[in-house]
């Protein structure tokens, strides 16, 4: 048997803790980033294709109902049942549902309800106090995120 020599060592050394320490630190400092803005990037998507998919129904609803955009007032149940030509949900109803269930919530706020945009006609430039989730014309069918991320 031999024995072991007196310089041999069965633990790491301070330093040696010490690099691996910072080593780990520096990939988590560049790695730890990419996850956050991937949230940002994910609600970003989704308000895209939540935006994409609202539009195409009411342009889809203008064509059923001879020009006309659903009223702001009666958005939810024009846009979530089915209608007759006049926009109303009684007597023969052949057009609709155009969203299935609840109008989609804005990833951002998490809320789903409308207001009305601040200047009917034109493009929003910020969100409008009060929390909805959407900003809608009826004027032209127009429908933005009322968000603060968005502007």
């Amino acid at each position: 048997m031999s024995k072991k020599s007196k310089n041999c060592r069965n633990a790491f050394t301070l330093i040696e803790v010490l690099i691996v320490v910072i080593i780990m630190a520096v990939l988590a400092a560049t790695i730890i980033p990419q996850f956050s803005s991937s949230t940002k990037d994910a609600k970003e998507s989704s308000l895209k294709f939540n935006l994409h998919t609202m539009r195409s129904q009411i342009e889809m609803y203008k064509v059923h109902h001879l020009g006309s955009y659903p009223t702001l007032a009666n958005f939810v149940t024009q846009m979530t049942k089915a209608t007759n030509v006049d926009g109303t949900t009684t007597g023969d109803t052949p057009y609709g549902p155009y969203i299935n269930g609840e109008i989609p919530s804005n990833p951002f706020s998490d809320n789903n309800t409308l207001v009305a945009v601040a200047t009917a006609g034109a493009i929003p430039t910020a969100a409008i106090a009060g929390g909805a989730g959407w900003q809608y014309d009826e004027s032209n069918g127009g429908i933005y995120p009322n968000n603060a991320e968005y502007y």
